[in-house]
Formats: C-alpha cells, structure tokens, sequence
C-alpha cells in the first residue's frame, strides 16, 4: 500500500510568526505530530510519504503513486482540508480524514466525500481502520469509547520531515487536562484525567531527535504539561541528566496551566531540565469571567504575583487572553493591556472569544439559541468574529478587541514590555552550548536593522540590548529571539485590523437588509 499523508495548509495567525519565518529563512512554525505519529503506527510494509503543504506542495506524481491520502486537520485548516478531499475523490483514491477537527465536527469531512474517518485516538482507531481495509470495506468510521494507553505510543516518524524547514520540532508527554474550563476542547478531545508517556518514552524520541542534528527549540505540546503532576516531575528527573550529558541541546518549551506558580519544586525541576518558555492560559484578569469560564485554578492566588513568580525562576511566559466572556463589563481590553504591561509578557495572545463544537460553551449557547453555526469560516484566527449572540454589543467587542490587539504589538510597546519581562527573570539557568545556526545569523543583523536602525525604536532598542548583554548575558539569545517574533506582530496586526473591520461592516450590512426586509413584511402584512 502507497499511502500520501497530507497536512493542510494555516492561514497566516498569531502562531504562524510568518514575518519572523521569512527572516529567517525557515517555513513553518512546527512538523504535523499527529501525522508522523500515524505514520508510525501504519503497517511496516507500506510505502509512505509525507507532505507539509505548509513547507511545500504535492506534485501530480504524488498524487498518480499513491493507493490512499490520509489527511489530519485542525479548525484553521478546513478550508484547505475541504479542497484535498474533493480533489482526492476526483482523483479516483480513498481519502481518510482523521485529527482533532474531525473528530469535533465529522460532518464536514463526510460532505467534502471522504470514504474513511479515523476518529478520536489513533492508538484504538487505527487498527479497526486497518481491519476493514483488509476486508475490502470502501467506507467507514472508526471511534473508540476508551482513550488509549500512551505508553504503548511508538516513536513518532521524524524520519520524514525537513528538519531544517521548520522554528521548533514537537513532541508529546501528556493527554488530557484535570481541569474544566467551559470553552476548551480538549476534556472533549482527550478527557480529565492526563495520561502520559514513561521518562524512557521520552528520552527515546529526544535522542532521536539528537542523532539527527537537531539544536533548537523543541516544544513539548501537551495541553497542560503539569496535569499530572507527580508524573511530570519524574520525566523531569529523567531529563535532567539526560540534557546535561549532551551540554543542553534543546531549548524547551511546553504549555502548564497557571497552577505551576504553586508549586517550587516543579519550577525548579523545569528549569533545571532546560525549560526556557511556558505558554499559560490567562484568558483574563477579570475574576467574575474567570468564574463564569470555570477557570477556578486562576483564582486562587494573585494572577499578577503568580506570573512574576515564574518568571523570576527563569522561565519567560507566553500567554493566552479572551475577549467576549458572558458578563464581559466593557473595556476588558484596556485591562488585559494593563496586566500584560504589569507582567511584561511579550507574546500574549489576544482572542475572540468561540464556541468550539462540543463543548460544554457550545452545549449551553445552543440550548440558549445564542450560537451563529454559520460564523465559523475564520474560526480558530485572530480574523474570525465571535460565533454566538455575546452579552454586550458585538460592536463594542470587536472595536475594543482591534483597538487592544493594535496597542499590544505597538513596536515601541513591545521592546518596553519585553526588556521589563527579561528584567525580572533569573540569568541563572543551565548554560548549553548550541552553535548558532545559519538561520539567526540571518535573523539577527535584520532585527537589528530594523529595530535598531530604521524604527523610531533604535535609541531605546540599543540601550535595552546593552543592558541584557552586560547584566543577564544568559539571556541575550532568548531576547533577540522574542524581539524577532515581534516582527511577525507588528506585521500580523495589521491585518487583523483590516479584516475584522470588514467583516464587521459585512455584518452591519447585512443587518440593515434584515431589518429593512422585516420592515418591509410588517407593512405588508398591516
């Protein structure tokens, strides 16, 4: 069997950084782990082949060589999940379709004409997919009540990507997330109770990842690292060592809930084990929304005084912010500002608040008539407006929204916050001795130019880099690093604004005709 795996193509986003990827020569942001994942678990005489269409596009002789195309996909890539699929069918071959948007709304995949759906975890699915192919079986949708045993997981294909295409290489520790926060999806996708991967597991893939040359950013990508707590501190253990032996190859970075901040051991443990970013989702200052959300781990202590916490312990925070909860009192905006110039995150990441399918929100909005199903075409970007009747004015929302999303990757905005963030945090972490790739050397001297040079931010831009270089010479790497995301911001913002003030003139219009058209019915009718 000759098998195509196909991984969409993402919309330019807040996670793209395609500014900062042009730069520096690179292609993408991160590999499709799902789909080396699957490719791992296919059978060992099948032919495969893997195409990021982010990092380039199949040919026609791809597409004349293989027997099937497997295609995995997120939200933000149904458009282009859409086209694979019908020019799959049209082509004559089997199309699977599996992934975390697959799973969430079928549906969609059923109507652009895949034959077959691989749902939920690979691990159960994949085989029942596997034992209907070998019967002769032309359709089909495979699911699986139970949630798999990770530790049985093997060792993703790194083998079939272009390393060097890409700004970090993935891996994963954990499934599932302890916590009920009322708009995620992943206790939907992979339930509450977090399963993870043996230290063994992940020394494995790390050295994998070690005999092939790679030296940079490795993202572990779990949807809360500290989920299962006690698990997490002894990979972490494990890693310790296992990092210091090789002089600290990789700098890592994962995604924890906010909670991490309770505990110094597990902070500590992070450090030491080469973490050097966190992405935490805030959402918001506002208690009352944090409580309408259920994001009661936010709550316990001070949102402010937790961040400096952990960024003190050496560990640089990105973060998560919404706009649009229920009850949202206005300028929610201006308070996100405010707290993320208090704690001088760089990279925080601002939102409309969505609906994803299946949620506990998506369950109580429709019982409340209040979802818009037809306003998902964005969903997942910072372009896309909210996708359910909110509380306050939808003009109000996305004005603020835009007016926010601009101030927060104001260049001269942006250098200040960073310089304050990298201020606070402890030079004192684990010294590596990774050379510097062909890609900074490219990256820098243009960060350089631009902010340093060209921008009104070049006298502030060049006393802030002298001061990190002579007081916290440990960090002068992962600050030009978070100066050159900023690139991407102070491009990406722009568009943001564009768009989203034309789709809410869109609807504006829109509304006008349904009013006029109403009007018009009742005077009729009278």
């Amino acid at each position: 069997m000759k098998a195509l795996l196909l991984w969409p193509i993402m919309p330019n986003s807040f996670w793209s950084y395609q500014e900062t990827l042009d730069l520096a020569g690179l292609r993408s942001t991160n590999p499709p782990l799902g789909l080396i994942t699957v490719a791992a678990m296919l059978p060992s005489n099948w032919e495969i082949r893997l195409v990021d269409r982010n990092i380039r596009l199949e040919t026609d002789e791809d597409w004349d060589w293989c027997d099937l195309v497997i295609i995995s996909a997120m939200i933000i890539q149904k458009k282009d999940l859409w086209e694979l699929i019908q020019k799959g069918v049209a082509l004559g071959k089997k199309v699977v379709v599996g992934g975390p948007f697959a799973t969430s709304v079928p549906e969609f995949a059923l109507e652009a004409g895949a034959n077959y759906l691989i749902l939920d975890e690979g691990e159960c699915t994949i085989p029942l997919f596997l034992e209907a192919l070998a019967r002769g079986e032309t359709k089909g949708i495979f699911r699986a009540i139970e949630k798999p045993d990770v530790t049985q997981t093997p060792i993703p294909r790194f083998d079939l990507l272009d390393l060097d295409a890409y700004l970090a290489i993935t891996v994963q520790f954990s499934r599932g997330c302890p916590f009920q926060c009322e708009f995620c999806d992943i206790i939907t996708l992979f339930g509450r109770k977090p399963r993870t991967k043996t230290p063994e597991q992940m020394l494995a893939e790390m050295e994998v990842l070690y005999q092939m040359g790679w030296r940079r950013l490795v993202f572990v990508v779990d949807d809360n690292f500290i989920g299962n707590k006690r698990n997490a501190k002894v990979f972490l253990r494990s890693l310790i060592p296992w990092m210091q032996e090789r002089n600290y190859p990789f700098m890592l970075l994962t995604e924890a809930s906010l909670n991490l901040a309770e505990d110094d051991e597990l902070i500590d443990l992070m450090v030491q084990a080469g973490f050097r970013m966190v992405f935490m989702g805030i959402e918001t200052p506002d208690i009352e929304s944090l409580a309408v959300a259920h994001k009661e781990q936010n709550t316990r202590q001070s949102l402010l005084e937790s961040c400096n916490k952990i960024t003190r312990a050496g560990l640089q925070i990105m973060s998560g912010f919404i706009i649009g909860f229920d009850g949202e009192k206005p300028d929610a905006g201006q308070r996100i500002q405010t707290f993320v110039e208090e704690t001088g995150i760089p990279q925080a990441h601002l939102g409309l608040l969505q609906a994803l399918p299946n949620t506990a929100m998506w369950n109580r909005l429709k019982q409340e008539g209040r979802l818009q199903e037809g306003l998902m075409d964005f969903m997942g970007s910072q372009k896309a407006l909210m996708n359910f009747v909110p509380t306050r004015p939808l003009e109000e929302i996305i004005k603020e929204y835009i007016d926010t999303f601009w101030n927060l990757y104001d260049p001269m905005l942006y250098l200040q916050r960073t310089f304050h963030h990298f201020n606070l945090m402890s030079g004192k972490r684990p010294k590596g001795k990774r050379p510097l790739t062909w890609h900074e050397l490219r990256l820098f001297p243009v960060i350089v130019w631009r902010q340093g040079i060209v921008r009104s931010t070049r006298w502030r831009f060049w006393w802030q880099l002298i001061a990190i270089a002579f007081q916290k010479p440990d960090l002068l790497y992962d600050y030009l690093v978070a100066l050159s995301f900023g690139e991407h911001f102070f491009s990406f913002r722009h568009e943001v604004k564009v768009q989203l003030e034309a789709q809410l003139e869109t609807l504006k219009q829109q509304q006008q005709v349904q009013q006029t058209e109403k009007a018009s019915y009742q005077l009729s009718s009278a």
